[in-house]
């Protein structure tokens, strides 16, 4: 018996939503212990007995992994539900004044002549009061492309009608479409760690598959990863990364060098730029063009070419940007940063840095302007921490830059994000979300075309939920939009999740009665025959198959 919220499981998401359900399984029997002795039934025979002795103790996590959850029979199914409806029986003595259980959903083998999946039962409840229970059963049948085999809306009405005597029914709909993510390749899945879809939900639906009309509400869910090679914002992680194994370094003592970017030394590129820097004989002109090109980030797409490049980075960000390419050791930051310090304490470069910047670095060419500069020990981890906290005050001002740009949110906002009180494994942290968020609206922005007030509202979501959350890639971000905004991309497609629901009473003694089409298996737990391999079923075909899910919904009052 495992109790988890209704949203982990597809089937039951609709009527369950984020409340947490108990989930009654098999238990996925063990395999042998150390100490037992083996048999034929839990082991694989070789000719090796060292490999067979090795197979019999295989962890008992991994083979539930591997088998994953496992259904109980259709009679044990329905003993389990009558114990839970005896025990919510106010009438019975023994449970009088107990307090209403969460609901309970039984995995169930399909054994039976109308293929059920699952059993369920809910609490009906007046006042503080258990009144009766509502009885789920979930049908499925494996898929088909034959649209006339589907169920009809008049056909789900029945379905209704023989539970229920309504007065009158409403029917809504629902869908689901893929707008960006996995792609189908030569009838294979390519599975993508980035994906947009939108969900619709209408009333008065007319026919099974309908599209979804422009009254519809609408809603994208959004979930972003930030590895993407194709991403405009892929240089920027790269960035991050290394930003990354700094602070990584700090925290464990050890950390993983990347292949540097540049191929001229960390030593000998830091040596160069301090002579530019000395060498007052350049004009003004020259001196600005090599700031250009200096400045300029190399990017592999000209796709947003105004994303967070910048063509003020001082003195400061210019040497972040050439040590991150090139340092391999902690002796080459030691290194580069002893260059940097002797030649501001001599008087040799009078650097520019920005006014609000506040690394170590920064502090010490302030002090140069006076000819008083702090002694720093330039050993152990301080060189690191002095190159993280630069790389933290760059990429927090690129952001800025775009945001604020952008005119997305205003600095107040972005308080908690910029913060330096807390400490730099924090800022680091803080620093990951807010590209994440940059993420999200770079996609929002360059394949779907959001208007700026969508992407004001989205941006002003991600940042408070950011505040109280820990950064997660696979939460989903949810945006309420027109569905005339996204018409081109779904009109024409094929729902990966379509749905349509008869309802009838109010409040805790409405029933619904379902259908859900989807384009796989919304049960997990059981095979499904069908001529259609789920691989290759939904390839490049234009037809597209369709596994069926029905929900009905019973109503037992206690006397």
């Amino acid at each position: 018996m495992l109790k988890m919220n209704g949203d982990r499981i597809p089937v039951l998401n609709m009527y369950c939503g984020n409340q947490p359900v108990l989930i009654c399984q098999k238990v996925v029997p063990k395999i042998n212990e150390p100490d037992d002795q083996p048999t034929t039934e839990t082991s694989n025979c070789t000719d090796n007995d060292d490999d067979a002795d090795a197979d019999d103790h295989v962890d008992a996590n991994a083979l539930q992994a591997e088998l994953g959850p496992q259904p109980l029979t259709i009679m044990k199914a329905r003993q389990f539900l009558s114990w839970y409806t005896l025990s919510q029986n106010a009438n019975v003595s023994s449970v009088d004044n107990n307090p209403a259980l969460h609901p309970l959903w039984v995995r169930c083998d399909m054994s039976d002549p109308a293929g059920t999946t699952w059993f369920g039962a809910e609490t009906v409840c007046m006042g503080n009061r258990v009144s009766g229970v509502k009885l789920y059963s979930v049908t499925c049948k494996g898929s088909t492309v034959d649209k006339g085999s589907l169920i009809t809306l008049d056909k789900l009405k029945q379905e209704h009608k023989k539970r229920h005597h309504p007065t009158s029914m409403a029917i809504k709909g629902s869908a689901r479409f893929n707008l960006f993510g996995s792609t189908v390749v030569e009838n294979t899945i390519i599975e993508s760690q980035s994906s947009v879809t939108v969900d619709f939900k209408w009333s008065h639906v007319e026919s099974i598959l309908e599209t979804p009309p422009l009254s519809s509400i609408a809603t994208l869910n959004i979930k972003v990863a930030s590895m993407n090679m194709r991403s405009p914002m892929y240089e920027m992680y790269r960035e991050l990364e290394f930003l990354q194994s700094l602070a990584n370094g700090l925290r464990t003592g050890e950390t993983e060098w990347v292949e540097p970017l540049e191929s001229m030394s960390a030593v000998n590129l830091t040596t160069a730029f301090l002579e530019e820097l000395q060498d007052t004989a350049k004009t003004l002109q020259e001196k600005a063009a090599k700031t250009a090109d200096i400045t300029k980030p190399k990017t592999e797409t000209d796709i947003f070419n105004s994303f967070l490049e910048r063509g003020d980075l001082d003195f400061v960000e210019q040497l972040w940007d050439r040590m991150r390419k090139s340092v391999t050791s902690y002796q080459d930051i030691g290194d580069c940063l002893k260059l940097v310090t002797e030649a501001l304490r001599y008087g040799d470069i009078k650097p520019w840095i920005h006014r609000d910047s506040s690394s170590s670095l920064s502090k010490l060419i302030l002090q140069s302007y006076h000819q008083q500069i702090d002694h720093v020990s330039l050993t152990g981890v301080t060189p690191v921490q002095m190159l993280l906290e630069m790389g933290l005050d760059k990429m927090r001002k690129d952001y800025i830059n775009y945001l604020i740009g952008k005119e997305l949110t205003t600095l107040n906002h972005l308080c908690y994000y910029l913060s330096t009180e807390v400490d730099l494994q924090e800022q680091v942290i803080r620093l990951r979300k807010l590209h994440h968020l940059l993420e999200i609206i770079e996609i929002c922005t360059t394949f779907l075309c959001l208007p700026y007030d969508r992407l004001f509202l989205l941006t002003q979501s991600c940042l408070q939920h950011y505040k109280t959350h820990p950064y997660d890639e696979e939460h989903e971000f949810k945006l309420q939009i027109k569905p005339a905004l996204i018409s081109h991309f779904y009109q024409k497609e094929q729902p990966v999740l379509w749905g349509a629901e008869v309802s009838s009473g109010h409040g805790s003694r409405e029933v619904r009665t379902s259908v859900q089409l989807s384009d796989r298996p919304l049960v997990d737990h059981v095979i499904f025959e069908t001529d259609y391999p789920n691989e290759t079923v939904n390839g490049d075909s234009e037809t597209l198959a369709f596994f069926s899910t029905m929900v009905c919904c019973s109503l037992v009052s206690f006397a």
